[in-house]
């Protein structure tokens, strides 16, 4: 797991795993217990913490794209992926190992 800190594409993919993760935990848990138990706290905590991760994951394609080289296409890809539940996870198997 530190091993993909060394580099800004493990860092990445870190981000991008996180990300994912509260983006399906704001959408399945934060949200019902919003619209279904009348307990907005969920979404506020974990919306913070889901706003803050995607915006290091944005700042982290265009670091990677800038250092890797990546055409526009393949920024525009990871960047639109991100707003899809379960994107990152797909993002990180088909587009991330190995760029």
């Amino acid at each position: 797991m530190f091993s993909l800190l060394k580099t800004p594409l493990g860092r990445l993919r870190v981000i991008a795993f996180a990300e994912g993760m509260s983006f399906l935990i704001l959408l399945f848990v934060a949200m019902p217990l919003k619209y279904i138990w009348q307990y907005p706290q969920a979404v506020r905590n974990f919306g913070s913490l889901h706003g803050l991760l995607f915006v290091l994951y944005i700042l982290l394609v265009v670091l990677c794209s800038i250092e890797y080289r990546w055409k526009f296409w393949k920024v525009g890809i990871l960047l639109l992926i991100s707003v899809i539940p379960f994107g990152n996870f797909y993002a990180d198997k088909h587009y991330l190992r190995g760029a």
